[in-house]
């Protein structure tokens, strides 16, 4: 029997908030077989889970009901099955809403939803089972942390959605599954493939990698921006997935943005570790990953590798932890450095010292030259950040207290918010618990419920050989004539995080400069670019087949997104920072014009 053809899946959310418009423009732009959305990260469960404290029936993502109701009735008519994480933690109650919303618009689809991630009601009888539930950076145990969870969710795979599409449902409303599984599971149930045909589910687990994020991989968050020629907004991606586990990556005609090599690379190293890429269902060896540009806004995805997957499931916990307030005083003129330290004395006068809170982070940001031609390129930024268990001490009094400046503090005080109140803020508290200790629920369109059969895990990494495992120093040598220019005259990035902390992955356009740069950015070398990592692990990796180096930055953005100070907490920019620095560049590999 020949192959079924190549499964068309779409994206239409990358995260909660994501464009609006999307699911329409995907369902009306062109043919495809399925529509996905990712609405969840680990700070949109602390999120959610805000919204059911106010409301029990809350605590999925809302913004799916009203895409549905733009493009519900189309997708049955042309047979387009959804599949979303936009369930968060009340996946049932969407499916209900759902159901609700789809009655009202005279349609009945058929709905199921997915069930098991959530661990909050066994947190206790884990613990006093044995399992410490340790924290993945750390090392620390969660009870002997103190810690009391306020959401705890499994990262479950693909088998539910599975068992789900088998029962011919229409819709699928998933918990807090990993994002890549939001293709796999169609992938897996369009081509009838087997739990152990692990390659083909590896490419379904880098295909759904790729566009789990929407328009990052058709030119969003591009580095060279000058590839892109279409700079309207981009088309959201689709991702056709043979039946081999090989992929085509593209948009619908007539979008904005691009996709070429360079855009699937940039997604392939966005958020990522070591190059065994782990799922609930395979582990996925992006270092196998071959990238061929096949046809303008088509890019061929093949040769990925997959091993069994690990017994044990990823488990995000998040907690309360305190409470905090930011205010910013900006500066202006001479004595920048002077007028900062007497208003960060002044202040921490009037409020009893810096030990009167838990945490302190002051910044002062210099934009500020000297004799500039405005105010504003004059102006540096002053930003001091508390935290505390008490909201009282970070609240108004706090915010107060800095107004007490603006008549007896340095010449031209001024802020750029009035006072402000406290906000809570969660931690993020990444752990593993045993997979077998999961079970994923199914409810079908029928009412029956099944269970999906779990993994049998067997990893053995191993047993796929790495193309080049991490490194710290290499031996090549380059000739001697150099360009002092920014480092990214070569090279293009991707940043982001991971809890507390930061990946930055590096490529470049062709195998000459991928291997001075390999040669060249060592971890001492990035140290230099990168002076906040003193004093921090760095992790690096090298993937060859993607000219690509991975860094992961353990514990740069502190306790996480949620808790961070810092003015960029999801280290969004940190790649387009270390690109700006200026290197060494050997002349054999720089264009004309350099």
């Amino acid at each position: 029997m020949p192959d079924k053809r190549p499964v068309r899946i779409a994206n239409s959310s990358g995260f909660y908030g994501d464009r609006m418009l999307a699911a329409k423009e995907m369902v009306e732009g062109g043919p495809i077989d399925f529509l996905t959305g990712d609405y969840l990260a680990e700070l949109t469960m602390l999120i959610l889970w805000k919204s059911r404290l106010k409301d029990p029936t809350a605590g999925y993502a809302r913004t799916f009901l009203a895409q549905m109701e733009q493009v519900l009735g189309t997708c049955l008519d042309r047979g387009i099955r959804i599949v979303t994480n936009a369930g968060g933690l009340n996946p049932g109650a969407l499916a209900e809403d759902l159901g609700k919303l789809a009655a009202n618009l005279g349609l009945n689809p058929k709905i199921a939803h997915i069930e098991g991630d959530d661990l909050m009601g066994r947190i206790d009888d884990l613990l006093t089972s044995g399992h410490r539930l340790s924290n993945l950076d750390t090392g620390e145990g969660l009870k002997e942390a103190g810690i009391t969870p306020i959401t705890a969710n499994a990262y479950l795979g693909a088998r539910g959605i599975v068992r789900a599409l088998e029962a011919d449902a229409q819709v699928i409303i998933c918990p807090r599954v990993t994002d890549a599984s939001l293709v796999v599971g169609p992938a897996a149930w369009w081509h009838g493939w087997g739990w152990d045909e692990l390659d083909r589910l590896a490419g379904a687990v880098v295909a759904g990698h790729i566009i789990e994020c929407g328009p990052q991989a058709t030119g969003g968050n591009y580095s060279w921006i000058d590839e892109i020629e279409d700079k309207r907004y981009p088309g959201f991606p689709i991702a056709e997935v043979a039946n081999d586990g090989s992929s085509i990556i593209t948009k619908h005609e007539d979008t904005g943005g691009l996709v070429s090599v360079g855009t699937v690379t940039a997604q392939l190293m966005y958020e990522i570790a070591e190059p065994e890429y782990v799922n609930p269902d395979v582990v996925a060896h992006f270092d196998r990953i071959h990238l061929t540009q096949v046809a303008p806004d088509r890019v061929l995805v093949s040769g990925t590798k997959g091993s069994p997957p690990p017994s044990t499931l990823k488990v995000a916990i998040n907690y309360h932890g305190g409470f905090r307030n930011s205010m910013t005083m900006l500066i202006t003129g001479l004595d920048i450095e002077k007028k900062a330290e007497w208003a960060t004395d002044e202040l921490f006068s009037i409020l009893g010292g810096r030990g009167s809170f838990s945490e302190v982070d002051v910044r002062l940001t210099r934009f500020d030259r000297p004799d500039a031609d405005s105010s504003e390129l004059a102006t540096a930024q002053l930003r001091i950040s508390v935290k505390d268990q008490d909201p009282k001490k970070v609240g108004r009094q706090f915010s107060n207290a800095m107004m007490e400046l603006a008549l007896g503090g340095y010449a031209g005080f001024h802020t750029t918010t009035p006072p402000t109140p406290e906000s809570a803020f969660g931690v993020y508290w990444p752990t593993l618990i045993p997979a077998d200790l999961v079970t994923q629920k199914v409810w079908l369109p029928d009412g029956r419920t099944v269970i999906a059969d779990p993994p049998s895990p067997t990893a053995n990494f191993s047993d796929i050989p790495a193309a080049v495992r991490p490194q710290d120093v290499c031996s090549e040598s380059w000739p001697s004539e150099s360009r002092r220019l920014p480092l990214g005259t070569i090279c293009a990035a991707r940043s982001g995080d991971k809890g507390g902390n930061a990946n930055v992955g590096l490529w470049t356009r062709e195998q000459s400069s991928y291997t001075w740069l390999e040669s060249y950015l060592t971890i001492p070398m990035l140290k230099q670019l990168l002076p906040e990592a003193e004093g921090l692990e760095i992790k690096r990796f090298s993937l060859p087949n993607l000219w690509a180096i991975n860094f992961v930055i353990i514990g740069l953005l502190g306790e996480g997104v949620a808790s961070s100070t810092r003015p960029d907490p999801q280290a969004k920019g940190l790649g387009e920072f270390i690109r700006s620095r200026s290197v060494d560049i050997p002349v054999v590999l720089l264009s004309e014009g350099y």
